[in-house]
């Protein structure tokens, strides 16, 4: 008799321009957050015709995101090397953490939200302060590219794991590795604790799925029910389920208690890259190569420990023993797919809602309009000659003046993502209304900058002519100077 409810696809998000590498769900389970290949991140609202943000800065591939565990910040890693530390508002601000020397893979927050852990293809594991917004101190014990690091549930251990075929165990207080896992079949791609911190997971390029239990120290379940590498994996918040992403393009969902594979599910045109829970675990998302954000609704987990146990206890047939009921494992059992397993091939067809609207932020987007704008300032001062520079190089200084007030208010009064995007239709004109000034400001700030920048060219050529002037004037005086010494020399009685 089944137990569970299928999972269903719920919602779909289009917005990304290349494959999307990572994402997680905001704490307050209003928004979901996603990096891709395109470099960018999206924020997407999940109210039905709610807009999209796009926030630019880094300078190569996204390879990792989440959000703090209050929700008021996300963390984002990069090939550029750099993290970055943004507040999702409409102003687009995000703190640069520079550390790493080579592409950092990951990036995750401590439970307390105190600490960052990333990981990169340096061999290093690194930890930052997020209040002080700096670089703490450094893990290195692995020898090749550490593909991905979690902090413990109470903050005292990290786990990563890396090319190096190896899961490390390291203690937050010493800076010590306590324990190296090393049976990995290929390179380990993705690790992670489970909600309660008694074991931990990790998947492998082998296609493989293990999980041990910290308090024995042993492997106790390991999986291989993909047929080609995992890339991502996320335990459900009850221990009970979790989910697996692979090149394979399919989603696997097993079942922790029972030990078995339960659903594949098929969305994806491509490799899965990235799977994760909400913090509730009612809902989960995936991204691919395909560029989507796909959404489903777990449906599988409505049932209680207890309800699900006391289904089993009744059934005719019962299956094979559970493996994770028990405390202390008799030993790993490796776990193949089974007919059993639902296949689910939903058709994408998102009811909800329209592809968003996406509104572009970050300091990337203040970059290209200021390009534009200055492109065309610089033909407009071309036309108008040097004296329209010139009478307008006091306003530029002006603007100057005025600025830190003006940005200290709109600090003041810069809405969060989370409050406009509940706002209704009135608002969203008076928004795109702004946006326009801005852009307009935007362009007169930069037209003032090129006419000062073309003024202070003429006042230096100039300079140079006046000084070229008087040296011209001071040559021949100095030389009649020295001519009418040696006359004088000349007729000086000996």
């Amino acid at each position: 008799m089944q137990t569970w409810e299928d999972p269903t696809l719920e919602r779909h998000f289009k917005g990304h321009k290349d494959a999307v590498t990572c994402a997680d769900f905001n704490p307050s389970r209003k928004q979901l957050a996603s990096g891709s290949v395109d470099k960018t991140l999206m924020i997407w609202n999940l109210a039905p015709k709610a807009r999209a943000f796009r926030f630019l800065g880094h300078q190569d591939v996204i390879t990792g995101v989440q959000f703090s565990p209050l929700g008021n910040l996300v963390a984002t890693s990069s090939k550029d090397r750099t993290v970055r530390l943004w507040t999702p508002s409409m102003r687009g601000e995000s703190s640069v953490f520079k550390a790493h020397t080579a592409a950092v893979r990951s990036v995750a927050f401590s439970h307390d939200g105190q600490r960052l852990v990333t990981a990169s293809d340096d061999k290093s594991v690194k930890v930052w302060s997020v209040h002080r917004q700096c670089f703490i101190y450094s893990l290195n014990q692995h020898t090749n590219w550490v593909r991905c690091a979690r902090f413990s549930p109470d903050g005292r251990l990290i786990a990563s794991c890396g090319d190096d075929r190896s899961v490390r165990l390291w203690d937050t207080s010493t800076k010590h590795c306590i324990n190296c896992l090393s049976d990995c079949g290929g390179s380990a791609t993705f690790v992670d604790f489970n909600s309660s911190g008694t074991c931990i997971a990790s998947s492998g390029s082998d296609s493989t799925l293990k999980i041990w239990d910290l308090r024995t120290n042993k492997l106790i379940q390991h999986y291989q029910v993909h047929s080609a590498g995992i890339n991502s994996f996320s335990f459900h918040p009850s221990n009970n389920y979790v989910i697996s992403g692979s090149s394979d393009s399919t989603i696997k969902v097993m079942d922790l208690l029972e030990g078995r594979l339960i659903y594949t599910l098929h969305g994806h045109k491509g490799a899965v890259v990235t799977v994760v829970f909400s913090r509730a675990g009612d809902l989960f998302a995936s991204g691919g190569v395909d560029g989507q954000v796909l959404m489903w609704r777990t449906n599988f987990d409505t049932k209680s420990y207890q309800d699900v146990m006391h289904q089993h206890s009744r059934r005719s047939t019962p299956d094979s023993p559970p493996h994770l009921s028990d405390i202390h494992p008799r030993g790993a059992h490796l776990h193949h797919p089974k007919p059993m397993a639902v296949q689910i091939s939903p058709a994408v067809t998102d009811t909800l809602s329209t592809d968003p609207h996406v509104i572009e932020l970050g300091q990337a987007v203040y970059s290209s309009t200021l390009l534009t704008a200055q492109t065309h300032a610089a033909r407009s001062s071309v036309e108008r000659g040097a004296s329209g520079g010139s009478c307008t190089a006091g306003g530029q200084t002006g603007a100057g003046r005025g600025g830190g007030g003006r940005r200290e208010e709109q600090r003041a009064q810069t809405p969060s993502l989370d409050a406009v995007s509940g706002e209704a239709s009135s608002l969203d004109s008076v928004l795109r209304h702004v946006v326009l000034q801005l852009d307009i400001l935007t362009q007169t700030v930069s037209v003032l900058e090129e006419r000062l920048t073309l003024t202070e060219d003429k006042l230096k050529e100039c300079l140079r002519h006046q000084t070229q002037i008087l040296r011209d004037v001071r040559a021949p005086r100095a030389r009649r100077r020295s001519d009418s010494e040696d006359a004088d020399e000349s007729v000086r009685p000996t």
